[in-house]
């Protein structure tokens, strides 16, 4: 790769990776703080799902900080210091807190191994861009009470598993394979080229969910509070399923429509075995 193409990804990644906060954001993982602390979790193999800095900081080991992050593609974002006085734990962060899942996270390839060792066809739930972690905790949950092989949800746009996540999942969290992806649309297009078709949820489908045959190996896609699924992750669905709704509200929170599909899913498994 030539000088000036990697400048270029390198101003990229700068520019979307490193953000000012303009909003309050959850922050119920577990923290680390103090700028050796945090060097240190960056040469480590943990999970991290994201970095805050004080703003303004650029100096010393805050650089080394940066670029670490950059190396792993974690996201740091820019805050003001009274803001991680609030979050601060210590009350010594030296301008740098990570915030860490509580969960390991797995390989898509490891949700795949676990339904092969079963001896059953993949039965996933993707998450796409959930936001509130008390959706996706109750998304878990489902998913681990239906039986679901894994959980896949997205590094960006999205939230990670939070202490929150975990204790709404009443547990679920520890029995359920979770996998954080970097491309949403490249893991489900991989999930494809391994024989996984993909049912996505969406209001604006032709098929009742109850309608689509649900028994072979499947991803069901269960999209945002309010915005549903990513126009690109819709195009990319093989087939897309909807809820029927008699009354005058028109939408389902995700949670319970994924709970509602999730569940079919599982009644035609159990139907097709018997």
């Amino acid at each position: 790769m030539n000088s000036k193409k990697q400048e270029s990804q390198n101003k990229n990644w700068k520019k979307n990776s490193i953000k000012n906060i303009s909003q309050e954001q959850s922050v119920n993982e577990f923290k680390v703080e103090g700028r050796n602390a945090v060097i240190e979790l960056l040469k480590s193999d943990r999970e991290i799902n994201k970095i805050f800095v004080a703003k303004g900081e650029r100096q010393g080991s805050i650089n080394e900080i940066i670029k670490l992050a950059k190396q792993r593609r974690v996201i740091v974002t820019e805050v003001d210091r009274n803001k991680l006085d609030t979050y601060s734990e210590t009350k010594h962060h030296q301008g740098v807190i990570a915030f860490v899942s509580p969960v390991e996270y797995k390989d898509v390839d490891d949700i795949l191994e676990i339904a092969k060792e079963k001896g059953e066809d993949p039965f996933i739930l993707i998450a796409d861009e959930i936001e509130d972690p008390h959706n996706l905790g109750a998304l878990i949950r489902s998913a681990e009470i239906a039986g679901c092989h894994g959980v896949i949800i997205p590094k960006r746009r999205a939230t990670g598993v939070t202490e929150v996540v975990a204790k709404v999942s009443v547990g679920a969290t520890e029995y359920v394979p979770i996998a954080r992806v970097n491309n949403l649309n490249e893991t489900i297009q991989e999930l494809k080229d391994k024989g996984v078709w993909i049912v996505g949820t969406d209001g604006s489908a032709n098929t009742l969910y109850y309608e689509q045959d649900m028994t072979g190996p499947i991803a069901i896609i269960v999209g945002s509070e309010g915005r549903g699924m990513n126009k690109l992750t819709m195009k990319n669905c093989d087939f897309l399923v909807k809820i029927p709704m008699m009354g005058k509200i028109t939408s389902l929170n995700a949670s319970v429509s994924g709970g509602i599909v999730l569940f079919e899913a599982l009644h035609q498994r159990l139907q097709h075995n018997s």
